[in-house]
């Protein structure tokens, strides 16, 4: 049997802002739709399944987030996730660039949990809260001889 990863299902409160911050930061929509009706239904395990949908995808094609609004039945808030939580808990994306993804990002009114760190002058990796507060975590390959000043 072969398996390939198809994507990460994302609920956010507001779709357009959830895309427009994704889309900010490089992916790009490749669909969108609203679902609803007995296939929904079946496939989600939830009745009266009605949302609006967004695929996103990144430059190079591999990788793949589906941002989901609920219409109906009501989305459900809860506290934003914590990083040492059990469950899904982050998306997490290869940037060049760690400073312009922040200053991007920051533009969106979403801000590292804590700062920018180094892991052994290999990565930059920061945390941040995205829309719908889903931890988004950057990370910047120092090998790769970037644009970015990879010795900050």
């Amino acid at each position: 049997m072969s398996i390939t990863l198809e994507n990460v299902g994302i609920a956010v409160r507001d779709i357009e802002a959830a895309v427009s911050f994704f889309t900010d930061l490089g992916l790009t929509v490749v669909g969108r739709d609203t679902v609803s009706g007995e296939w929904a239904d079946t496939a989600v395990g939830l009745d009266g399944n009605h949302a609006k949908i967004a695929m996103l995808q990144t430059p190079d094609g591999r990788g793949r987030i589906e941002l989901f609004e609920y219409i109906h039945p009501d989305a459900i808030e809860t506290e934003p996730t914590l990083p040492h939580e059990i469950g899904m808990h982050r998306v997490a994306f290869s940037v060049d660039d760690i400073d312009e993804a922040i200053a991007i990002a920051a533009k969106h009114g979403c801000h590292p949990l804590r700062g920018v760190a180094n892991y052994q002058d290999v990565y930059k990796l920061s945390y941040l809260r995205g829309p719908s507060g889903i931890i988004v975590m950057l990370a910047q390959d120092l090998t790769k001889g970037s644009t970015a000043d990879a010795g900050a």
